[in-house]
């Protein structure tokens, strides 16, 4: 993988992408014909997130992908309070137990490897391949392309305008931690919201209303995309590297 890796990042990132899903997306239906939730998704999440670590740790590469202190001026970031509110959505219709405390610990724990995995092959390895040649495209590409990811809970048997609604949501979701990311050059504060979101999900109360999930869907769009802006305008940064690209 380093070969490829030191060969062409964007290549590299790609395929860490699509093993990501087809090995997710087989070990969520195998763990559905064993009849326990993410029996089989736990130890697979455990190890791909093994494997990227120790691919970034064996190369030193723990502040190329943002594995490090934030290095942001939190009062411009609002102190991550818009962050919490993200993350609060899926408690909004009220807190249950939906499944067994060895289900809801399998769930959370694979949750957790989720936020790891999907914010460095997203926001670290591919935004990191694509930077190098136009900051503005990196940005898009990254944000849609994690977006587009979701599309494979369909196949998970998930209603499809409740995924196309996640996709919409996700993409103003990754486009806001692109640019954490970018700016603050640590991606920690985006694993740890990434996570948190997905581990809570297992104790929402579904509101099978599609009124309330367009709603939830314009909300996690709006502030996502307000705080993102609001990053934009007080830091500059990117607005510089965009001039420079430009020249």
């Amino acid at each position: 993988m380093y070969r490829l890796y030191k060969k062409n990042e964007l290549s590299f990132s790609l395929v860490w992408i699509i093993a990501y899903v087809v090995s997710l997306s087989i070990a969520d239906n195998l763990s559905a014909s064993f009849g326990t939730l993410k029996i089989i998704t736990a130890p697979v999440s455990i190890i791909f997130t093994l494997l990227i670590l120790g691919f970034i740790n064996q190369h030193n590469l723990w502040e190329q992908y943002g594995l490090c202190s934030f290095q942001g001026d939190l009062k411009k970031y609002l102190y991550f309070i818009p962050l919490i509110l993200i993350t609060s959505v899926n408690l909004w219709n009220g807190i249950t137990m939906n499944t067994s405390i060895t289900e809801t610990a399998l769930f959370i724990l694979s949750m957790i490897c989720v936020g790891v995995i999907e914010e460095i092959i997203f926001r670290g390895f591919l935004f990191k391949a694509m930077c190098k040649d136009n900051i503005k495209s990196a940005v898009f590409i990254s944000s849609i392309t994690f977006g587009m990811g979701h599309i494979v809970n369909l196949l998970n048997g998930k209603a499809v305008i409740s995924t196309l609604l996640q996709i919409c949501y996700a993409a103003a979701i990754g486009f806001l931690f692109t640019l954490i990311f970018y700016k603050g050059k640590s991606i920690l504060p985006c694993i740890i919201t990434h996570a948190a979101i997905n581990s809570l999900s297992i104790f929402a109360v579904h509101n099978a209303s599609l009124q309330s999930g367009v709603i939830t869907a314009v909300i996690l769009c709006i502030v996502p995309i307000a705080y993102a802006l609001w990053i934009l305008r007080k830091t500059k940064r990117l607005d510089k590297e965009e001039n420079r690209d430009g020249q």
